[in-house]
Order: C-alpha cells, then sequence, then structure tokens
C-alpha cells in the first residue's frame, strides 16, 4: 500500500479546507497571525515555542512548519533542537509527575488490605 498516513500539504487540500469554512478558516488565520506577532515575546521565540509544542502534540505538519518559520526568523539548528529537547523533558516529566497518582493509588489500597 502506497498511501501515506500523512498526506502532503497542497494548495488543492488548502482551497477545499478554506472553501468548506471560509470564516473558520479567515477567523483561524487572523488569530495565527496576531498570536506569532512580535509582542512581549519576539517572533523567534514564539516559533521556537511553537516547535516545542508541535512535538509534543506530535503534529507532523506543525513540525514542518513552525521548523520552517523558526529557521525564518533567525533561529539556529542548535536552538531549534534545544526547543526539541525541552519539549521531550516536559513531555517525560509528565509522567513522572503523574506518578504520584499511582503512588497514591499504591497506598490507599496497602492501607485498605491492612484495615
Amino acid at each position: 500500500m502506497d498511501h501515506p498516513v500523512y498526506p502532503s500539504a497542497t494548495p488543492a487540500l488548502a482551497r477545499k479546507r478554506r472553501e468548506l469554512a471560509p470564516a473558520a478558516y479567515d477567523a483561524f488565520k487572523a488569530f495565527s497571525a496576531q498570536v506569532f506577532a512580535a509582542g512581549a515575546l519576539d517572533a523567534r521565540t514564539k516559533q521556537l515555542i511553537a516547535v516545542a509544542v508541535a512535538h509534543v502534540t506530535q503534529c507532523p505538519y506543525c513540525i514542518r512548519g513552525h521548523t520552517e518559520a523558526a529557521l525564518k526568523q533567525g533561529a539556529s539548528e542548535q536552538q531549534i533542537m534545544e526547543a526539541i529537547w525541552v519539549a521531550a523533558e516536559m513531555r517525560a516529566g509528565g509522567a513522572y509527575a503523574h506518578a504520584q497518582l499511582a503512588l497514591d493509588t499504591l497506598q490507599q489500597a496497602s492501607a485498605g488490605s491492612q484495615g
């Protein structure tokens, strides 16, 4: 089977997405432009954050698009990779932190079986 899980982003698919919901499409594009505009954070920093988040959400389109945007905003390859490592630590950190729930459950189960 030669059918990719994630089809290539094409102008035709982008056009179809807009045609099917033009108001939502336009609102999203305006929102995105506002979010990524320089403000309290510069545009490069915002794109580095987006690269990191894209890795956590595991969106291949976002990973590619925001990596390209980060480069265009002046991010170095090292900065991009460091942002990815921060995302990896945060994702792993979630499992580490949530272990508290399992440990608490184990403790409660143990106390319940002793009582």
